[in-house]
């Protein structure tokens, strides 16, 4: 099975929806944004990938970050399957409708797009809300993850990647990958925090799959 879900009808913060998927994302992102790839080696065997998939689906690098998940919003999952052509060469399809829903074996739903959340972090003084889109799903047999972007004003606009992939050597890896703009105007004097804050969240995700932290 090959699916590839997305939804943009709602509104998000930036313009760029579905760069994280741009095999050439750090060489040429979108202007004003700054790009990241990380990855990190989470074990090997299709059991591993298996396991960690259900983890990933249902939030938990964000959970295993730090965060609390609230607020959540089903998804349409409604897949884009891209134009197809006639004999005449005409469009002879466009947006359908994907029904399919995963779950865990707990029965928790797996993420799907079109989905919202709020994700809370505890600060000093308080907590810190950012309300995220998925914006689409990637589920394939050695791949599986998601992307959300950010639906409201906030210390950084933009999208963030996560994805599973089990490869040729069967490893399993978590790939996070992030284009995203820091906030101008009053806030542009505490962006350094903000980019110091963003590359300790990136590495608290990426060990939140990992077996030793789990």
């Amino acid at each position: 099975m090959k699916r590839r879900s997305s939804f943009t009808d709602q509104s998000v913060t930036y313009g760029a929806i579905g760069a994280t998927q741009a095999p050439d994302l750090l060489r040429y992102p979108p202007e004003g944004y700054r790009p990241a790839e990380d990855s990190v080696k989470i074990g090997s065997g299709r059991e591993r990938f298996e396991k960690a998939a259900e983890e990933l689906m249902t939030w938990g690098v964000q959970r295993g970050a730090g965060f609390e998940v609230l607020d959540v919003t089903a998804g349409t999952g409604t897949q884009y399957t891209g134009i197809a052509y006639d004999a005449e060469g005409a469009p002879a399809a466009g947006a359908q409708p994907h029904t399919e829903q995963r779950f865990a074996a707990d029965g928790t739903p797996y993420l799907a797009a079109g989905m919202t959340a709020t994700l809370r972090s505890q600060r000093r003084f308080g907590h810190h809300d950012t309300h995220v889109l998925v914006v689409y799903v990637i589920d394939e047999p050695d791949r599986i993850g998601f992307a959300y972007g950010t639906t409201a004003d906030g210390e950084e606009s933009g999208e963030e990647s996560f994805v599973l992939e089990r490869r040729d050597d069967d490893s399993v890896w978590l790939v996070i990958r992030s284009v995203l703009q820091t906030a101008g105007g009053a806030r542009a004097v505490v962006a350094p925090a903000v980019r110091r804050r963003r590359r300790e969240l990136t590495q608290r995700e990426l060990r939140a799959l990992h077996p030793a932290f789990v």
